[in-house]
This record gives C-alpha cells, structure tokens and sequence, in this order.
C-alpha cells in the first residue's frame, strides 16, 4: 500500500525535480496530483513513464491525500499550505515561509530526522535553504566527532537557485558577448551574471549581510546546533546547476585532516573525491543529477588549533531543494505514517 501525494508547483523547476526523484527512487505512490497556477493548467509533466496534466491548484481538494510537496513561493505557501495542512495532508514546503516557526520542524534527513516528530503541531515540514542543506550534511558528521565552534563559508551559487529566470539571463546574455549587436541588461540580477559575479542574493538587511546569509546562519543553528557561530558571504556566479562552497570550520576539540577525511567518507549523503592532484576534486557540473553532497580539498587550517577547511558541492535542484524534500516525505512515511 502507498501513498497519495500531490505535487505543488509542478511545472517549474523544483517542482519537476520532485517528480523525477519521486519516480528515480521507486517512492510508494498510488495516487498523484500535479498542481499549478491558472496560468500554466493544463501543462504536460512527466513522472516516471507518465505524462500527468496539471489541475489547478485554486479549487483543489487536498482532504483524502497523504502529504504535499510544496514547490511554489512563499506567498502561494502562506495561503495554500494551511488549508492543505488543514485537511489532514501534511506538507512538506520548500519555500522560506515556514523554515524559522518554533512550531515547524526544519529537516534534512541526514542530520535532524528525529525532529520531524514536531510535524503533528501544525501539519507541516519545511525544507531549508539550498546552501544551507549541502552544508549541514557537510558539519553534522564532524561536529559529532569534535564539536563545531564557528564556521565561515563563501558560497558559489548557480542561477539555477534564481529561477528560470535566473537560467534564461545568464544563458541570453552569455550569447550576447559574443554578438555586439544584442544587448541584453540585467534584470533577474543586480548586475551582468554572464563571466560575472555578484556578491549579493537576496536582499540587503542592516548589518550588511543580505537575507541569503542570514539564512544560512539562522538555518544552521535550529537544524544542528544553536551554539555554532556562522558568518557567510553569498555569491552568484555564472553556473546554470549546482552549488559550491568553500567551508572553514573551527572545532572545541582537535581533529586533524586524515580523519575528517575518514569521517567524511562514511557519513551518509556524502561522496568524498579528495585526491592532491589537478581534478582530485569535484566541481559543480559534476554534481548536476547526482543525490550525493560532494566533499574535496579537505585540509588542515593552520592559523587557529583546531580549524579544517573543505570544498562542498551539490547540485542545488537535488540536494537543496527536491531530493531533500522527496527524503523528507519518505522519512515521513518509514517513522511516522508506516503506509509504503
């Protein structure tokens, strides 16, 4: 016996990451839903050896479904959610709206999945931040070991992370360096993303950081420990799929690089490609359609006592968004609803 799920936001790119991921990984369904916008019903999508058309999320009925993976934005979220949530299907949603309510489990199965027992407060379940996810994957396995202190990251971020839109910029204007003739000014982003980039995702909050590295920070603390000082710098760069981030981590206790590297190369969700030559590491084309969080150029930091530095990629449409999502539903249904 499976389940009933419905798919919010079917038509965009999250949203058909679901999809193939829900049908890759053989989830127990057996019944699915795919909803959009008015604007886009009626849309074809794929899932698995099926072609689904989309219902219109407005009038659907969400009473009888087992749970909702939401892939919309916030505002879609704050009126849809509740009343899906309301009709007894849980929701696990992928937007910003829910990530920082006390009452809202923020899960990333390989790090936190006892939390989601907190789901029965309000039906619901968030997914966080797609920086934020490869890299809690990334600590949770070393601050067990030697107990983080303080971390400082530099994040490399696909447009992918912005959207279709974000997708469609760098590509247009990509072809238009190389044709003089067509001009194709910034509207997605800030600036030029094509051989560009842009220290600035998100808006800019008063201290100076913008909201995505308030995230990453905020997000860190309720997913792993609310001790762990972050401070990040988030960067968009010109690479359709897949994030990469440059990650130094200070420990309480001493942990030198062998065994990081051996820690590391057993924790789940992780692939270590760590070798000390020219492409002994992974970049983030490589990552693009592959579930693991990638760790490379794991090294010891000489300027504290206890300090290791490491490369981490994923690609942000799996990790950061839809596989972690799909790993949340079947977390879900292995602890909590026991269908599948």
């Amino acid at each position: 016996m499976g389940y009933k799920v419905v798919v919010v936001g079917a038509t965009g790119n999250v949203g058909r990451e679901m999809l193939n991921i829900l049908a890759e990984r053989e989830f127990p369904v057996d019944e699915i839903a795919v909803l959009a916008s008015r604007k886009s019903l009626g849309t074809e999508v794929s899932f698995g050896d099926k072609t689904l058309k989309t219902k219109d999320l407005d009038t659907f009925d969400f009473t009888g479904w087992d749970m909702a993976l939401f892939a919309v934005g916030s505002d879609a979220t704050k009126i849809y959610a509740p009343k899906a949530a309301a009709a007894g299907c849980v929701v696990i949603d992928n937007s910003s709206l829910y990530r920082y309510d006390p009452d809202v489990p923020l899960i990333v199965p390989e790090v936190n999945a006892d939390a989601i027992l907190g789901y029965a407060k309000k039906n619901i379940i968030a997914n966080p931040n797609c920086s934020t996810a490869q890299m809690v994957v990334a600590l949770k396995p070393l601050h067990d070991r030697a107990k983080i202190k303080r971390v400082v990251v530099s994040t490399y971020q696909s447009v992918s992370g912005a959207g279709k839109e974000g997708m469609d910029e760098l590509w247009e204007q990509t072809k238009a360096v190389y044709n003089p003739v067509t001009e194709v000014p910034p509207k997605k982003f800030t600036k030029q993303i094509a051989f560009n980039v842009i220290p600035h995702i998100d808006v800019f909050l008063d201290d100076g950081s913008t909201k995505e590295e308030w995230k990453m920070v905020a997000e860190t603390k309720k997913i792993l420990d609310p001790k762990i000082k972050l401070n990040a710098t988030c960067v968009r760069v010109p690479v359709f799929v897949g994030h990469s981030e440059a990650i130094n981590i200070e420990f309480e206790e001493p942990l030198d690089w062998q065994e990081a590297q051996d820690i590391l190369r057993e924790a789940p969700g992780i692939m270590l490609v760590d070798k000390r030559e020219p492409g002994g590491y992974v970049t983030p084309i490589e990552s693009v359609g592959e579930y693991a969080t990638y760790i490379s150029r794991v090294r010891q930091d000489p300027t504290v006592d206890n300090g290791i530095t490491l490369w981490c990629v994923s690609d942000n449409l799996r990790k950061g968004a839809a596989l972690n999502a799909v790993q949340i539903a079947e977390t879900l249904g292995n602890r909590v609803l026991k269908k599948g």
